[in-house]
């Protein structure tokens, strides 16, 4: 989940490490610390909290000039958000600096050895405990930092992301990967390494995906990159597609508020392209036939967090259009109760970093049980897509507030596109039929740019129930998904008490939860098609409402029949039925970033959250 940075080059190495962390505290923002290497000596400074915290201490306490630098933004694991337990952390001889993203399981194995030893150690971190060891290695080695490094990971275990710089050599940083995100950026005279493009995009777009246990050393003028054993390997170039101004506020009081209207524009270009020269719908990476797609008899969809909702309305979209029988699935128990999967289980992976350990985990367990894996991600070159069959990338952008708002409309586009992408492949639908639904899913871009222009009254109406204990959220079919991803970015942001329900199961215990003026948000179908869905839920917000609780309704335009029972009414496009998460999700999300700010909290770094979780 931390935040990575290492530079050599000809600029000054603090400004070009700070900055790189500025653009990723979202993924960790309990610690922050720098290191550069100047005048045979590693000069450091680390403090607990958030970045502004250490550039506080900078500016009080300047580092020295260095060309080569390395910093981390942390998010806690091992041992506390202090000052003792930030990045980096130097070896006891101050030869060795480290910082570290993901966790050293037998970190208390080699913890005794090195005390053992007589190495007194000085935080509690887990990472600390690399920092001694490569120090112990280097006179073995030659004082070869990148060999030392190749010994060091071959007796770890766990996910890690290691990158280090010696007193002695100015013009040298190493990394190594496994199970954890690291990428390489290839500049004119100066290298880059980082968890995430963002950290060097305003100096390269030129970046190399770093394989699994991979350890790479940068000079100014070099990349070499080997495995653990020290085989010579190749790494894949790819250019990123996006600037630095995409990851700036652009005016905007807040990143969330800035993605939350990014939200047409993302969903456009996650189906630009999407058609090819005959016609037919096409992913970005296929590494398997048609005729295996054919032989699937089951999907099943991984995902954590937010990507579980999306996964939860992709399984209505695929059994509906593909009548395959689709389970969903959190990543983060998957494998842990022998689920039934074979070579004809299609597994939909979703993850909007690429580097979602519990799924990257529970992808490698179906990998193993010979099923094929399909992967729905937001991050070129990471780990997800590349261990995958197939790829669908949804080309949000970048995605710097923590609660993610665009990445989960474009995963929903991407689950429509998959799912109509194998009924095409399986023969389900007509092209015609799948014609006629993008079509539909080419003019949302529009309709939620109509949302959006009407969220004045939600904004207001959070900030009229900022007092309250608890939100309630009820849907049927799609709307639950809907209903379970307002409730997640309410307890995200506002940090409250706030629930999501299956509407019909509200007299199966839940209702005993209403009382006198409580909010209740109520995702209601369109009355077109489904009139039973909609005929139901019209009765269950009378339920609600019949028992004193507050009822907020979100509903199509044109629907009256609800118009009685809401006390607060929040108007939608029409759109069909499977296709309506995409623009009722957009005045749930308005409504937690509006709570937050009217409670007084950082929508954009909710506490005890990080962007991507890359640990189990």
């Amino acid at each position: 989940m931390c935040g990575i940075v290492g530079y050599v080059g000809e600029k000054q190495a603090l400004q070009v490490v700070v900055d790189g962390l500025r653009r990723m505290e979202y993924r960790g923002y309990d610690s922050a610390g720098v290191a550069v290497v100047a005048d045979g000596r590693l000069d450091v400074r680390k403090k607990a909290g958030k970045l502004a915290n250490l550039e506080s201490l900078l500016g009080s306490d300047p580092l020295a000039q260095s060309t080569t630098g390395i910093g981390h933004t942390r998010w806690a694991t091992h041992g506390g958000p202090t000052d003792a337990n930030a990045h980096p952390h130097v070896s006891a001889d101050g030869s060795v600096a480290v910082i570290h993203n993901g966790i050293i399981e037998n970190f208390a194995e080699l913890r005794a050895e090195l005390a053992a030893a007589g190495v007194v150690l000085a935080s509690d971190t887990d990472t600390e405990v690399v920092a001694h060891l490569l120090a112990a290695t280097l006179p073995e080695v030659g004082d070869d930092l990148a060999e030392a490094m190749r010994i060091v990971c071959r007796r770890l275990s766990g996910a890690f992301t290691l990158v280090a710089v010696r007193a002695d050599r100015p013009d040298v940083v190493v990394g190594a990967r496994r199970n954890s995100p690291l990428v390489v950026g290839r500049g004119d005279g100066e290298n880059f390494l980082a968890s995430d493009v963002s950290a060097f995009i305003a100096h390269t777009r030129h970046a190399l995906e770093l394989g699994q246990d991979q350890v790479v050393t940068l000079t100014r003028d070099s990349i070499v990159v080997t495995d653990f054993d020290g085989t010579p390997a190749t790494p894949n170039a790819y250019e990123v597609t996006w600037d630095a101004s995409a990851a700036e506020k652009g005016g905007y009081d807040t990143f969330m508020a800035k993605e939350i209207a990014e939200q047409p524009k993302a969903v456009a270009d996650t189906l630009l392209g999407r058609i090819d020269v005959d016609g037919r719908l096409a992913l970005d990476e296929m590494r398997m036939t048609d005729g295996e797609l054919r032989e699937v008899d089951k999907v099943v969809v991984i995902a954590c967090g937010t990507a579980y909702h999306a996964g939860l309305v992709a399984k209505y979209a695929l059994e509906h259009w593909t009548r395959l029988p689709c389970e969903v699935e959190l990543a983060s128990e998957f494998r842990y109760r022998d689920p039934v999967i074979d070579r004809r289980t299609l597994v939909v992976a979703i993850s909007q970093s690429g580097e979602t350990m519990d799924t990257l985990m529970a992808l490698r367990y179906a990998r193993e049980q010979d099923a094929r894996v399909l992967a729905i991600c937001n991050t070129q070159g990471s780990t997800i897509p590349r261990e995958s069959d197939a790829v669908l990338y949804t080309h949000a952008g970048p995605e710097v507030a923590v609660a993610s708002t665009k990445a989960f409309l474009t995963q929903l586009v991407a689950c429509y596109l998959v799912a109509l992408y194998v009924a095409q492949v399986r023969g389900n639908k007509f092209g015609d039929e799948i014609a006629m639904v993008v079509r539909e899913l080419a003019d949302m871009p529009r309709k939620i740019d109509l949302v959006l222009d009407t969220t004045e009254e939600v904004e207001a109406l959070a900030a009229m129930l900022q007092d309250a204990r608890s939100v309630l959220f009820i849907g049927r079919h799609v709307g639950y998904p809907v209903a379970l991803e307002g409730a997640l970015k309410l307890k995200e942001l506002a940090y409250m008490h706030a629930e999501g329900f299956a509407a019909g199961e509200l007299k199966h215990g839940p209702i005993a939860l209403l009382e006198d003026r409580l909010p209740v948000i109520v995702v209601v179908p369109s009355p077109r098609g489904r009139s039973v869905l909609h005929e139901k839920i019209v009765s269950n917000v009378q339920e609600v409402r019949a028992r004193g609780a507050r009822t907020i309704v979100i509903a199509e335009e044109g629907d009256d029949a609800v118009v009685p029972y809401a006390d607060h009414l929040v108007r939608v496009p029409e759109c069909p039925t499977l296709l309506q998460p995409l623009l009722a999700a957009v005045p749930l999300q308005v409504f937690a970033c509006a709570m937050a700010t009217a409670k007084g909290h950082d929508v954009d770094q909710p506490r005890n959250l990080a962007k991507s979780v890359t640990v189990e």
